[in-house]
């Protein structure tokens, strides 16, 4: 029997987990990049590369059709019963020269294409080297989540990606043989070198159009590629807590630990009272120890320093120990402010401290 009450109370539930609307940590930003997980568009470097291939072909066209035209001539020229003409080693040469001809052809473009390929990708996600992405993920093969990257919005987007690039392409290519249509007939009537050359134009001419188009087409590919990208990047205010606490420290924590320290510190300087020459007073906001000892120091040192309770204190450990307490305002306030603890007095109080001094001597006979 279903509880209606029960499954009403978890779907409300879900209208309270927080969403992700914040921008992304740098460390959430560096973990990703570790992953491979960069912002992309492999159809834009798709169609810068096929771009620049068909225009490499076209500088190259001239040099290219003249050692294909050769290549062919060598061909034809051969005999009928060719195995009767030709021995093993006029086979060799024939294939060397063949691996010669299509390297001469071949290797000017695809050394450019695979330069841009380099310097397209590096210009957009920089130097990245990780083997992440290649360590196998066995949620993967989870048939749910499977259906779900089926009919998920990114693949819809692929979906539509497709059926455009397909209709472009299929328009382009109908375009150009509708306006060269009257030329092919006349292709029955030209050399052998005339029908290459028209060829030849006929595929870079088609192959440029496609690519200036599909390049449009990734612009704006590489704008959902960059939103979906800072979309799973987001974080929850909650995340972004807890990833604090990692790197940081609890902040619950380090208040305690510097509590702590603080008190480790009061009860130093609380032992180091007794040891001072005077206490100079407010006389119940401040109190300052002070001690001179000439054979350490050139000036007086602040051995404690207080406000208001404790204050108090170091007052209280003063009598205790029958040290003498002077009171001062303005010196006091001025030594609480300027001065810290263990640090010598300044030369723009030592008359006034010299003469505190002074008299606590008197009082000491000394």
């Amino acid at each position: 029997m279903i509880n209606l009450f029960e499954f009403d109370f978890v779907i409300n539930l879900q209208l309270f987990a927080e969403e992700k609307t914040e921008s992304a940590t740098p460390k959430r930003r560096r973990e990703a990049r570790e992953k491979g997980q960069v912002a992309k568009s492999r159809e834009l470097t798709t169609a810068v590369l096929l771009l620049v291939t068909f225009l490499s072909l076209r500088i190259f066209a001239t040099g290219i059709i003249t050692n294909l035209t050769d290549l062919i001539k060598l061909f034809l020229s051969f005999p009928v019963n060719i195995e009767n003409a030709v021995n093993t080693g006029d086979l060799i040469n024939i294939y060397m020269k063949c691996l010669w001809v299509f390297a001469k052809v071949m290797a000017p473009t695809l050394l450019i294409s695979a330069l841009v390929a380099i310097v397209f990708n590096y210009l957009q996600v920089g130097f990245l080297f990780t083997l992440k992405p290649l360590v196998p993920k066995f949620n993967k093969l989870n048939p749910i989540e499977g259906f779900k990257n089926i009919v998920s919005k990114r693949a819809l987007v692929e979906l539509a990606k497709s059926i455009l690039k397909i209709g472009i392409i299929g328009y382009v290519i109908y375009s150009y043989l509708k306006n060269n249509f009257l030329v092919i007939p006349e292709l029955l009537f030209m050399d052998m070198e005339a029908t290459a050359v028209f060829i030849g134009n006929a595929i870079i001419n088609t192959g440029i159009r496609v690519a200036a188009i599909l390049i449009v087409i990734s612009i704006f590919d590489y704008g959902f590629q960059f939103w979906e990208f800072e979309k799973n990047l987001r974080m929850s205010k909650q995340e972004i807590k807890e990833e604090f606490k990692m790197t940081e420290g609890n902040p619950q924590i380090k208040s305690k630990i510097r509590e702590k320290q603080r008190q480790m510190s009061l009860r130093r300087m609380m032992t180091e009272v007794p040891k001072a020459d005077v206490i100079i007073t407010n006389p119940t906001h401040f109190a300052i120890g002070i001690k001179y000892d000439t054979a350490k120091a050139e000036a007086p040192i602040v051995l404690a320093k207080g406000k208001d309770l404790i204050a108090q204190k170091i007052k209280e450990i003063a009598k205790d120990n029958n040290i003498p307490t002077v009171e001062n305002k303005p010196l006091a306030q001025a030594l609480y402010k300027s001065v810290e603890i263990g640090d010598l007095v300044p030369a723009e109080l030592y008359k006034a401290v010299a003469e505190v001094l002074a008299f606590v001597y008197s009082l000491k006979n000394k």
